[in-house]
């Protein structure tokens, strides 16, 4: 691992490639978070690698697919996944008790803004489009990352609103659901490969958002889908 624990390159999509889509409004926007809204991915790796080596199993590049975008339960399982099948539920729960816990001291420590973000916001909620925030982490974390966003979502979905996360698609077809529009009418805004499999999967239009060109600005946002 580097001195300053970085989260490994590969695990985003190039900036700029989107799902090709047209020019009509989307009913709702639906905004993933670590990554997209708020530049915390690299915090999660942190977190994760910290808890890895206290268990004796530093990290490498080789696991960042099982770690970018996914959830605390997943990540815990991909830590764990050397160990007897039947695994002590206690350290299951305890290994995900001491993720949730590095990641929040991160958040709370150093957590910035991604550029692009409050513009979007204040654009979307100047128009009335319907927002919905839908992330993989667990809420304790939202709740850490809404004030600093200053946008007053329609709906949250933490990783606890859904049997399973992403790259599963039940988060954007929750949200959706909970919205009252066909995920075909929405449109995705997601940074990593785990949550454009999950917007898509429900039947989302997918723009991607990148550390370089930040998300995608508004008047692209609103003529995305067909019309």
């Amino acid at each position: 691992m580097p001195a300053d624990r970085r989260m490994p390159s590969g695990g985003r999509m190039p900036a700029g490639e989107e799902v090709p889509g047209g020019s009509g409004t989307p009913a709702a926007v639906l905004l993933d978070m670590d990554g997209t809204l708020v530049d915390t991915e690299g915090l999660w790796w942190q977190a994760v690698a910290a808890v890895a080596e206290s268990l004796g199993r530093p990290l490498s590049p080789a696991d960042l697919p099982h770690i970018h975008g996914r959830t605390i339960e997943d990540a815990a399982a991909h830590l764990l996944r050397n160990d007897p099948p039947a695994a002590d539920g206690e350290l299951v729960a305890e290994v995900i008790d001491r993720l949730t816990v590095a990641f929040a001291e991160r958040v709370r420590r150093d957590l910035t803004v991604m550029p692009g973000a409050p513009e979007l916001l204040a654009d979307l909620a100047a128009t009335a489009i319907p927002t919905a925030l839908v992330s993989a982490s667990p809420r304790s974390v939202v709740e850490l990352v809404l004030p600093r966003l200053g946008h007053r979502f329609d709906l949250v979905i933490a990783n606890e609103d859904t049997a399973r996360g992403k790259p599963h698609p039940d988060p954007y077809l929750e949200a959706a659901r909970r919205l009252g529009t066909p995920p075909s009418s929405c449109v995705a805004i997601e940074d990593s490969p785990t949550g454009i499999a999950s917007a898509t999967a429900a039947g989302c239009r997918v723009l991607v958002a990148s550390p370089e060109a930040g998300l995608p600005s508004f008047d692209r946002v609103r003529r995305s889908l067909p019309s």
